[in-house]
């Protein structure tokens, strides 16, 4: 089950590929999104694949929207204050996501994110599997989120996570609680692979704070003093667009940094790349770093938790410096920039990490988890 399966965003697009993948070894699946906000999906869902939805907003969310706060203040059920897309749970949304999962009856459900992994572990009935997918490290949540994970995901039959560090954490705090470390799965295939020698910087990702592009820039314009060929281009869209410009703008960079909005061929402008920056405040796994990586391109990034030290081996497959450490991050990059060889080192092993999170590697996992769960059935339901 997915929040908005008709979005964008890296959950929704790994979890599309799941099912794909798992609807393609013959299983049953469904994805269940709780929102509908487009007629069509973003990603190519197998026509093997079910979807469904629980409340179509295509018409617009101005009645649920102006319920919210009253819901909230008056008795908002289950979903905790904190929890980052709780604004979606109106009181219609919540509660059709609670008639639905307490409707089940049997196979494995796979809840994706706090609010609906906390609404299956308090409404789910006892003939059905529950698996909570979680594709952010523990810390980033806020208090009241974690307080009520601590207290009811001890009802799940399997937490997932996406980092050792992460599955370490989870433990700690549900140590009566299976927790498995499972990544997001990245198609490798027909992959150009850069030859890393035109001057170009790539970072791609949602124009918000998180992906520290506030923190990039200045980086990048410190290491450009030397290296005046050099160009950063940043992939995304999102509300941060207008201040991350007059930042571009403040450095004197406008010839240099440019916004590049979004695009549909985004991995032809991986293969023009040659540096792929991650300036994240936080990660669960890095997607669009792996697929960075599988174009043979070098990392520079920033070791925020979770996710880039679990991926990368520092000076082997990318460089890593300390989180927010804006001139440790302006060092390594004009490193990579001043040193061809170093680049072709760091890309030719990046390209072989990636293989690790193909469908063909991930996949197994999922099934031998679900094999486990239900004791050889072939049923599944995300």
């Amino acid at each position: 089950m997915l929040l908005h399966a008709y979005g964008m965003g890296g959950t929704i697009r790994t979890v599309v590929n799941q099912a794909n993948a798992m609807a393609e070894a013959g299983h049953e699946v469904e994805i269940v999104s709780a929102v509908r906000r487009r007629t069509d999906p973003q990603f190519a869902i197998d026509r093997r694949v079910t979807l469904s939805s629980l409340v179509d907003q295509r018409d617009g969310v101005t009645a649920d929207t102006l319920a919210r706060k009253v819901w909230r203040r008056a008795r908002g059920k289950i979903v905790p204050y904190g929890e980052f897309a709780a604004d979606y749970f109106t009181e219609r949304v919540e509660g059709a996501v609670i008639d639905y999962v307490s409707g089940l009856r049997d196979g494995i459900l796979v809840t994706t994110r706090p609010a609906l992994n906390l609404i299956s572990a308090r409404r789910a009935t006892s003939g059905v599997i529950r698996v909570a997918q979680e594709h952010m490290n523990l810390a980033s949540y806020h208090e009241a989120v974690r307080e009520q994970i601590g207290r009811h995901y001890d009802g799940f039959d399997t937490v997932a996570v996406l980092t050792e560090t992460s599955r370490r954490e989870y433990h700690a705090l549900l140590p009566r609680t299976p927790v498995v470390r499972i990544p997001n799965a990245v198609h490798m295939d027909e992959r150009k692979h850069s030859d890393r020698s035109r001057p170009i910087v790539i970072a791609v990702g949602r124009l918000v704070p998180q992906k520290g592009f506030d923190l990039l820039i200045p980086a990048f314009a410190a290491a450009a003093r030397e290296h005046p060929e050099w160009s950063l281009r940043i992939f995304g869209t999102g509300p941060s667009k207008e201040k991350l410009q007059a930042r571009i703008d403040e450095a004197g960079m406008g010839d240099r940094i440019r916004l590049m909005g979004r695009s549909n061929r985004i991995h032809e402008e991986l293969a023009k790349a040659s540096i792929y920056a991650l300036s994240s405040r936080i990660e669960g796994l890095p997607m669009a770093m792996i697929e960075a990586m599988g174009h043979a391109l070098p990392v520079v990034a920033f070791d925020c938790p979770t996710g880039p030290g679990d991926v990368l081996t520092p000076g082997e497959d990318g460089l890593l410096v300390p989180p927010r450490d804006v001139d440790a991050l302006a060092e390594a990059l004009s490193q990579a920039m001043g040193d061809a060889d170093l680049r072709d080192r760091l890309g030719t092993a990046a390209a072989e990490t990636a293989q690790d999170y193909t469908p063909h590697v991930v996949m197994p996992l999922w099934e031998d988890l679900f094999t486990s769960l239900i004791g050889g059935g072939t049923f599944s339901r995300l």
